[in-house]
């Protein structure tokens, strides 16, 4: 598993210590454990979470250096990509933001076995966390690796972002028509689309699209909606 790690990240150009490797398989083993207690995800073969899991989320460190840099995973679950990221990136400032109590103690105790510092967990909805001066258009970027679609995620996760910083969102290879569907809202909440770039896995069959939304004024001030409201009717 610690040489499928260090080449697939060398297939991305990304430089990995012994020491990275190592917290990624700690990660991995606390992941399989506290799967046994609440849902954290369906992958549960080794070679698959490094690839599906952790090699997918740090596709985005191929284009942002998060270091010295705050950031915020909306919707985090399991810490994708939340923790990938911040091993990889030591010096950056994650906020890992979850509606789950339960996740967030699972998040907790991956930071303290891995000695992570600088991390920020808060347990709350998206919707809530938006409105709240403590974390409202307070960060560099903001990153989603999440199912819900383009326009719903960027009413959530816009707001977080400071004017001239980005909104990233972690997609499946079918994005063309969530994209047109999505450019109102992202233009109402401040946004625009900067660059869309297509990833391939490696060692896998898997492409993913990663969306890179440039904040350019502050958000309007009654986004995000309250909750329920953004799900059932997204703008358009």
């Amino acid at each position: 598993m610690k040489n499928l790690l260090k080449n697939a990240c060398n297939e991305l150009n990304l430089k990995i210590d012994d020491n990275q490797v190592d917290e990624f398989l700690k990660y991995k083993q606390l992941l399989l454990e506290w799967n046994e207690k609440i849902n954290l995800t369906a992958i549960t073969d080794d070679k698959e979470i490094i690839l599906k899991h952790f090699v997918d989320c740090l596709t985005v460190c191929k284009f942002i250096d998060f270091n010295n840099k705050t950031f915020i995973d909306v919707g985090t679950g399991a810490g994708f990509p939340a923790l990938p990221i911040k091993i990889f990136c030591k010096s950056s400032a994650p906020t890992l933001l979850d509606s789950l109590n339960k996740r967030i103690n699972f998040l907790k105790t991956v930071g303290n076995e891995l000695n992570l510092q600088n991390i920020t967990y808060v347990h709350s909805r998206a919707e809530d966390a938006g409105q709240d001066i403590a974390f409202r258009e307070k960060y560099d970027f903001c990153v989603s690796r999440a199912v819900a679609n383009l326009s719903v995620l960027a009413e959530f996760d816009l707001p977080f972002v400071k004017v001239g910083g980005y909104f990233i969102a972690l997609k499946g290879p079918l994005l063309d028509n969530e994209i047109i569907d999505a450019n109102k809202a992202i233009t109402t909440l401040g946004g625009i689309i900067e660059k869309v770039e297509t990833i391939k896995i490696p060692f896998t069959d898997i492409e993913h699209k990663l969306v890179f939304i440039k904040k350019l004024r502050q958000t309007p001030k009654q986004y995000p909606r309250k909750a329920g409201k953004v799900s059932r009717n997204p703008i358009k």
